[in-house]
């Protein structure tokens, strides 16, 4: 796209025109996607962050001057929102190790002990319950370490599959140890 055409998208975009955005979405997403994906590594974050590029763009749509560099604009919105993403995570990081040491801190006082090996075997169970494949793949993510990309190499599979498999798995996982309580998914995120 030449300037030109581009200040004149930008112009229709500002006139609440809904093909300009449409346009906009269709010329940038992709690549938008693309770019935070190479950074979070995770489908859901990377769709978020183009989620949040164009709400902003769409926010300030009217204080846009008319000389802007849409696709500067859009790339610095996309890393800031990464960088967002970055210190989230770190901070839950922070958080559920605080925890995991409180709970192992009063695990021994506690007059109500969780039986964490009751809980590690309800896993096991759940997992033996994944699609064969799924479960292979989460087993080779989660006992072995494996990357997705080696995964996806091993298997002859894509990453975006992988990743799949492993979305899924996680959330059957999740959603049958919601019965055990908070603890149990305070124990399935920091230690499987």
């Amino acid at each position: 796209m030449n300037a030109a055409e581009a200040k004149t998208l930008l112009k229709q975009f500002k006139s609440n025109d809904k093909n300009a955005i449409d346009s906009l979405y269709a010329l940038y997403s992709r690549r938008l996607y693309k770019f935070a994906f190479a950074y979070l590594k995770t489908e859901e974050d990377a769709l978020d962050v183009v989620q949040d590029v164009f709400i902003s763009l769409w926010d300030k749509r009217n204080s846009l001057k008319e000389d802007t560099n849409l696709e500067a604009y859009l790339f610095t919105v996309a890393k800031n929102s990464v960088i967002s993403i970055f210190r989230k995570k770190v901070s839950e990081k922070t958080y559920l190790e605080h925890l995991r040491q409180v709970a192992t801190l009063h695990h021994n006082d506690s007059e109500e002990q969780f039986d964490y090996e009751i809980l590690s075997e309800r896993i096991q169970k759940l997992i033996e319950q994944l699609p064969e494949q799924r479960r292979l793949i989460f087993r080779m993510s989660k006992e072995k370490g494996q990357s997705n990309k080696l995964i996806a190499e091993e298997l002859n599979i894509s990453v975006k599959t992988v990743e799949d498999h492993i979305t899924k798995a996680r959330r059957f996982i999740k959603k049958h140890l919601q019965e055990y309580g908070l603890v149990a998914l305070l124990f399935y995120e920091l230690f499987v």
